[in-house]
Formats: structure tokens, C-alpha cells, sequence
């Protein structure tokens, strides 16, 4: 049997006398209590399990109703708390397709395993996701400030806006301490990885889905609550499980990286597709995007590209122009994004990307065209899968 966890799994009750198992053997899931009626109401996707207290209502119209369940697609896990139930309700049960019967009394041990059975048989007859290709980008900033959230943020929202799909993009803050994706979209954070230690194996799609915040038309954002010990909590193997299910639930995966190397920086870095270093026109900070580039490129065997930021016309002044800003470099930059503060300050104050707001901005237009890039040069290295998190659960 699989270390499943209900951390975050939505439990649909139906029955008062159920509530109470919000504080035991169910405790840290989403419960809803709820009467009979809610059955019918039930779509694709609103729950991952359902319990049902059989002395709920009467047996002819909890017989009804179960029936109807079994017209529902993808119906989650059914799991009927009773004893000596009728012959009806026993033949409705019959045709659900993951349903069983754990008979009161019953022990926490004895529910949370027959719940922990269900979720087995769903998880082994579900369809293999195998075939599914995703595109992993990593985002980082060559120096603090550099504007690497801002290019993460409008590189999540330029995809999403290419794909009609409803999990199409996710937009993954991986500054666990303090990062500022929330804050700019804002969006409530609400990945809480500190509470699975090196446990990570107990991470699935549910989990994931319970973890991410929607911020946008097919897009979605995975962000840690501000915490400042989180890089000590949060285990590599929680990081890097919650990697390999994006990838394999969304058409893209956008990383926020710190630029400040941890324990899952370069699997991070060696499962992604493309690496975006971020850079101001400031000689140190093109120092440092140099050194940080050649850094990446002989850890991870990926050559990142480099894109400067806050890029200004100008005839006279102190900063760099771009091909100054190549001779400090060594090399050729990949993209440049216009300098447009009015239109990043009226984002970030708003909540939203610029793209939301100021659509017409400089910015979004940089953007947009170094996507298009990259959505044109995908062939040019072979995709690596991110690293699996443990090795009872390799990709």
C-alpha cells in the first residue's frame, strides 16, 4: 500500500455525523459536510473522495442517489460507513468504480486504510501520463534586483495566453523564504512543502492541485508562504517531487530560481529545458550574469541564455550600451527587455502581470518575442526529466 496523505485532499461528507473526522483520521484535508441533495451536484474534478454515512437518510433515497453516481465521469473513490446495509444501496454500490464499505464501529487505523486501499486501486487504474511532454524554464536573476520575478512572471503569462488549455502553464516561486511572485500577482500563497519532511513520496497530482493558486487564463502558481527558516524545513526531495508532478500535470513549467545555490538547485537546473539568467546593465551585474552562465553550463550541461533588462534608449549617459554590455559578457546576449517602469510599478501595485495591465508595453512585447524564441529553438537540446524526488518514485 502506497504512504498516501489526505494533507490538502478535498473530502466530500455526506452526513452530520461525519464532521468529526475533520479532527481525526481525516484531519488536514478539505472537508465539506454536506446533505444527500449535494450528490447531484457533483461534477468532474470537485472532490478526491467521497464518504457516506449510510444511516444518513433513507435507504430507498440513498439507493437513488449512489445510483446516479455512477453516470458521473472520472467519479472519485466512494466510501460508505455503515453497517448491514440494504440490498439496494448493495447493488448501487456494486456499479460505482472504486467504492467500498468499512462497517461501524471502525478504529482511525481501519478508515484511513480503506481510504488509503481506494486511493490505490484509482491511482492504478487512472490513465498513464506517461506519453505527456512538458517544458521545464528556469529564471534567474545574475544579481538581487536584477528583474528575474518580472521576467518569470511575463514569461508564465506570454505561454498561457499561446495555449488554450486549462492546465497549460504553471508558474513554480522556488524563493521559499520570501518570494515575491505572490505578492506582484496578488495571489495567496499556499504550497505548505515544510509539513513532508523528506516524505515526499506521499505527493501526487491531488496534493499538487490543492497547492496551486490560479492567477490567470490557464495559468497557475505554486508559492510557498513567507517563512523565513524555509530552505532549512523544506527537503530537497520535496522540492524536487513537486517538480517532476508539475512537469507532469502542465504543457510548461516556470521556474523562479534563487540565485544563491541549495541542495536541489542543479537537479532543478539539469531537468529544465532552457535556463534564463537576467541581467541589469550595471557592470557587476553583467559580470555576474557571466560568471553565473559559465557556472550553470558546466554544472547542468545547458548553455543558459542571457537577457539584459531594463534596456533604455539613450545617445549619452553612464550605462552600458548593448554591445558594451557583450564585451563584458564574452558573448552575444540571447534577448533584451525594455526599460518601462511606469508599467511595471502600475502592474505590481494593481496585482497582475504587465501583460494584464499595460498589454501594450514595451515589456510585454520583449517578452513575447523572446518566447517565440525559445518556442522556436525547443529542438535544440534534448530534454533532460527532472530529477526523481526519491528512488521509490523515478521517472
Amino acid at each position: 500500500m502506497s504512504n498516501w496523505s489526505l494533507l490538502g485532499r478535498r473530502v466530500l461528507a455526506i452526513g452530520d455525523s461525519l464532521a468529526p473526522l475533520a479532527r481525526g483520521p481525516l484531519f488536514g484535508a478539505a472537508m465539506e459536510v454536506a446533505g444527500l441533495n449535494r450528490l447531484s451536484d457533483l461534477r468532474p474534478g470537485m472532490t478526491d473522495l467521497i464518504l457516506i454515512d449510510a444511516d444518513h437518510a433513507e435507504p430507498a433515497a440513498l439507493a437513488a442517489a449512489v445510483a446516479t453516481l455512477s453516470q458521473v465521469v472520472d467519479l472519485p473513490p466512494t466510501l460508505f460507513l455503515g453497517a448491514h446495509l440494504p440490498a439496494g444501496l448493495v447493488r448501487a454500490l456494486m456499479r460505482l468504480p472504486h467504492a467500498d464499505v468499512v462497517e461501524t464501529p471502525f478504529t482511525h487505523e481501519q478508515l484511513q486504510n480503506a481510504i488509503y486501499a481506494l486511493l490505490d486501486q484509482a491511482a492504478a487504474q487512472a490513465p498513464s501520463a506517461q506519453g505527456h511532454r512538458s517544458r521545464c524554464w528556469s529564471v534567474m536573476g545574475a544579481v538581487g534586483g536584477a528583474g528575474a520575478t518580472m521576467a518569470a512572471i511575463e514569461i508564465a503569462s506570454a505561454l498561457a495566453a499561446r495555449s488554450s488549455r486549462a492546465n497549460s502553464v504553471c508558474l513554480i516561486d522556488l524563493h521559499l523564504a520570501d518570494g515575491a511572485c505572490a505578492p506582484y500577482l496578488g495571489a495567496t500563497p499556499s504550497m505548505g512543502l515544510a509539513e513532508f519532511g523528506p516524505a515526499a513520496e506521499r505527493m501526487d497530482a491531488a496534493l499538487l492541485a490543492a497547492f496551486a493558486t490560479p492567477v490567470g487564463k490557464g495559468l497557475d502558481l505554486l508559492a510557498c508562504p513567507r517563512d523565513p527558516t524555509a530552505f532549512n524545513a523544506i527537503s530537497r526531495e520535496a522540492v524536487l517531487r513537486i517538480l517532476e508532478i508539475a512537469c507532469e500535470a502542465y504543457d510548461h513549467v516556470v521556474l523562479d530560481m534563487p540565485r544563491h545555490r541549495h541542495s536541489w538547485t542543479l537537479d532543478a537546473l539539469a531537468g529544465s529545458d532552457e535556463v534564463v539568467v537576467v541581467s541589469e546593465l550595471t557592470v557587476p551585474a553583467l559580470l555576474a550574469a557571466r560568471a553565473l552562465s559559465d557556472e550553470v553550463e558546466a554544472a547542468a550541461g545547458l548553455r543558459p541564455r542571457i537577457v539584459l533588462n531594463r534596456l533604455a534608449n539613450r545617445m549619452f549617459g553612464p550605462a552600458p550600451s548593448t554591445a558594451e554590455a557583450e564585451k563584458a559578457l564574452q558573448r552575444k546576449a540571447d534577448g533584451a527587455i525594455a526599460s518601462d517602469w511606469d508599467a511595471a510599478a502600475a502592474s505590481v501595485n494593481l496585482g497582475g502581470a504587465i501583460s494584464q495591465h499595460r498589454p501594450k508595453s514595451k515589456i510585454v512585447r520583449d517578452i513575447a518575442s523572446l518566447v517565440d524564441r525559445m518556442l522556436a529553438d525547443r529542438g535544440r537540446r534534448a530534454p533532460q526529466p527532472v530529477p526523481a524526488a526519491t528512488s521509490s518514485r523515478a521517472a
